[in-house]
């Protein structure tokens, strides 16, 4: 979150249209003036068949042709993309078969392999999971090599006379062992079989029900693995939850299968194993701000914040958390992590209709250097927590690099408040070195096939202050991180995430036309409101501007530039909350923020919800409804506030897409945005074919590849490029770890490959480190201090100081 302002002039309201399935019913929202016949599925959905995954048959298909138990009422299913039980077989994962982005090519698995097939799809159950050697013994190919067909010809072939004596011998031995297994079954029967059966009668009488899982056998072979609205969900630690989600969504989990994409969110976002059509499909996201990069104003104030007075930002909270071993040192950071956001967390927000989340992720994810205090490495082990949770309910992730070395803003969410010390100052240019290298670890682990239908959108840097870094030098940058993230990915749909990059405050306008060609590229704006001059104007008066301030400029850009979304945003007017500013800097609302801020009321109106009457919430509502339609693809800031350890409750209200769901200021059904803004021309898709991967995609003009050549001539505050000090890349990369997951099967235990964290094994350029005769400042210093003189020793300078180099293709 900015503490900025990117309010836009007011427009003329344009005519609103949206992306619908041309064959659902029609549904009139309740402000018929702006939004008059809305086609919209029906909702909410009371029950769901289980080829309503697969419903759209506009879709891609996922390539495989899988068979189905009943092709008469699937004939028109598009087949899912399953991964096969068979590929932990001891051959090995064979790991370009997990690619669910319409990329597997003819050696995809069988879906005779798959964990799910067979399984009776028109019950309404939950699927369950079966050993797939029992599939794998039926599935032989028409091959001489096979014996089902050897034994086949050879029965076609045999002089009958022989056939008849075979059969006599084969009748005789069938006698035989049938007298046996009676003999043996009688006794089990009524000693075990009998009685076991009595007992799970008695007990499914009173615990079944249309929404339960489906049984499992008696001797626990068969596991839960799926489930929709209603269905019982157990989650790692053993807990139990009960899912509610009343648009068709699916969750799948299946620890036999672990990087099975089948799960859905909601019936009108594809499944995972499905491309998203960026442009067409539309963006409902929501942050989890304040997990794995804290923030003093949100949830971690109860935790961490309050624990710890005299922490401002994560630097000062780690170092007061390190200095208080009684408690547990900077491990209480990790307690923090495991607790804020969870798994059902992740259910929640598939059940209220986003199929998005934003998780703002920090450098020391990955490490830390001398002199950092944060905690190292652990967000990361969240991060694939997350993943894993996001996979399993059909949510698809945003990972935003929120916190650079040195700082991009000068802001507490980025680390340390204070200065920007990237592409700024005598530490500027080794820092976005530094940094340039985060993203090019990140973009290769997240491209592996195993999580790139996951993982589908990398933004590279969250809010650079590109007044003060200049957009000169953070264009260079970002075609710079481009490169590295193509690099890693490849080009074309499916091959890693889309690029997202924020528009550095300087406004949508000014990215118009940048990066011709370039392959998934998005432009990234954060509309805030409340951080300018304050009003005291009632909330309904709010009901429209988000359409007149916002709708046109992203309807402009989506043709301009490209995709264009909110990555953050939020239903907050005022700046009142308990430190929306920061730890004890006060309101402007109240006139008790730094500098000359006249009162203007008592925040109290707009922190005590629990005493907001029908016309605020319904207030709040409209602006919220008149955003998402406004900003088209977005993702709300944030999922949850934590409560105030001194009043116990939420402290800013209108910052919790959780609080709102609960207490009636936020739609249970995001489409009924569609519409309120009712005059505003909203984009009308598809994008360009290049900028979702598709024809001409990748191919930049040399021109664009000269003008933003990497690195800039010039750091802002600090002059020639050349005098400052530059880190190069000879140190051992710190490539991230996979996760590890056990799979069990009737034959044997093994570990699930997962990846190696690198995608491009032709990536093999080192980390970007000191050289040991170079001078360093400390990166954190600020943009007062001069760089070092002499910079480095004899000989040393000039691989201190590299020349600008235009960017290569990538890879395709």
């Amino acid at each position: 979150m900015a503490d900025s302002d990117l309010t836009a002039n007011a427009v003329d309201p344009p005519q609103v249209t949206s992306h619908v399935t041309p064959s659902l019913p029609t549904m009139a929202p309740d402000n018929a003036a702006n939004s008059p016949n809305i086609p919209y599925e029906p909702l909410p959905l009371s029950e769901f068949p289980r080829s309503s995954v697969f419903r759209d048959s506009s879709r891609p298909s996922s390539g495989l042709d899988t068979p189905s138990p009943d092709t008469a009422t699937f004939a028109t299913v598009p087949s899912p993309r399953f991964l096969a039980a068979a590929l932990y077989d001891e051959g090995g994962f064979n790991r370009a078969s997990v690619a669910s982005q319409n990329t597997s090519g003819s050696g995809a698995p069988s879906a005779l392999g798959s964990s799910v097939y067979a399984l009776n799809v028109q019950s309404g159950q939950p699927l369950v999971d079966q050993a797939h050697e029992e599939l794998a013994d039926s599935e032989q190919g028409p091959d001489d090599s096979s014996p089902t067909y050897l034994s086949e010809k050879r029965a076609a072939y045999t002089d009958p006379s022989a056939k008849s004596k075979r059969k006599l011998i084969i009748a005789g031995a069938a006698v035989a062992a049938a007298i046996v297994i009676v003999a043996i079954m009688v006794p089990v029967y009524f000693a075990v079989l009998k009685p076991n059966s009595a007992e799970s009668s008695s007990s499914s009488s009173t615990t079944s029900s249309p929404a339960s899982p489906s049984s499992t056998s008696s001797s626990g072979s068969l596991a839960v693995v799926s489930g929709g609205d209603g269905s019982k969900v157990t989650t790692e630690d053993g807990t139990t939850f009960i899912y509610s989600n009343p648009f068709g969504g699916i969750w799948y989990w299946d620890p036999n299968d672990p990087f099975n994409n089948n799960a859905q969110a909601q019936s009108w976002t594809p499944p995972l194993n499905q491309t998203f059509r960026f442009g067409i499909d539309k963006i409902f996201g929501v942050n989890l701000g304040g997990w794995l990069t804290t923030e003093p104003f949100m949830q971690v104030a109860v935790i961490l914040y309050f624990s710890s007075p005299q922490a401002v930002d994560e630097w000062t909270l780690s170092q007061a958390m390190a200095a208080d071993t009684a408690s547990g040192g900077l491990s209480q950071l990790e307690t923090h992590y495991q607790t804020f956001i969870t798994e059902q967390d992740f259910a929640e927000i598939a059940g209220a209709g986003l199929n998005f989340v934003r998780i703002p992720l920090p450098y020391w994810a990955i490490e830390t250097r001398e002199g950092e205090p944060f905690l190292a490495k652990t967000a990361w082990k969240y991060f694939l927590k997350a993943i894993q949770w996001a996979r399993k309910y059909g949510i698809r992730i945003n990972l935003d690099l929120h916190a650079l070395p040195g700082s991009q803003n000068g802001w507490n969410h980025s680390g340390k408040l204070g200065t920007i010390n990237v592409l700024n100052g005598a530490m500027g240019y080794a820092n976005a070195q530094r940094s340039l290298d985060y993203i090019r670890i990140i973009a290769e682990f997240i491209s592996q096939p195993e999580y790139r239908d996951v993982v589908v959108m990398f933004g590279i840097t969250n809010e650079p202050e590109g007044s003060t870094i200049g957009q000169d030098a953070l264009s260079r940058y970002y075609f710079q991180a481009y490169d590295y993230v193509r690099t890693a990915s490849g080009i074309g749909e499916g091959q890693g995430p889309f690029i997202s990059l924020h528009d550095g405050f300087l406004g949508l306008t000014e990215w118009a036309g940048f990066l011709p060609n370039a392959d998934r590229v998005a432009l990234d704006q954060h509309p805030y409101l409340c951080f300018t001059t304050q009003s005291d104007a009632a909330m309904s008066t709010y009901a429209q501007t988000p359409c007149n301030a916002w709708a046109q400029s992203f309807n402009t850009s989506m043709s301009a530039f490209g995709l264009t979304g909110a990555g953050e945003w939020s239903n907050a007017v005022t700046d009142c909350g308990l430190w929306v500013n920061g730890v004890g800097l006060g309101t402007r609302y109240e006139g008790t923020y730094p500098g000359d801020w006249p009162a203007v009321g008592n925040c109290t109106t707009w922190t005590d919800w629990q005493n907001w009457d029908d016309t605020m919430k319904q207030g709040i509502m409209n602006f919220a409804l008149a955003s998402m339609d406004a900003l088209q693809n977005w993702f709300f800031w944030t999922w949850k506030i934590g409560n105030s350890s001194s009043s116990g409750v939420v402290e800013a209200p209108q910052w919790s897409y959780q609080l709102g769901l609960q207490n009636g200021w936020m739609p249970k059904d995001p489409r009924a945005a569609s519409g309120t803004c009712a005059d505003q021309n909203i984009w009308s898709p598809p994008l360009q074919a290049w900028q979702t991967g598709g024809a001409g995609a990748g191919q930049i003009p040399a021109s664009a590849s000269q003008a933003y050549a990497w690195p800039p001539a010039t750091i802002s505050n600090a002059g020639a490029v050349t005098r400052l000090p530059s880190y190069t890349p000879t140190g051992t990369v710190a490539t991230l770890p996979p996760p590890t997951f056990t799979v069990t099967s009737s034959k044997s235990v093994m570990t699930a490959s997962a990846g190696d964290g690198w995608n491009n094994p032709s990536d093999t350029a080192g980390e970007m480190v000191a050289i040991a005769t170079c001078s360093y400042l400390n990166p954190w210093i600020g943009p007062s201090a001069a760089p070092p003189s002499p910079l480095c020793s004899t000989g040393a300078a000039a691989r201190a100081v590299p020349q600008p180099t235009i960017t290569s293709p990538p890879r395709i």
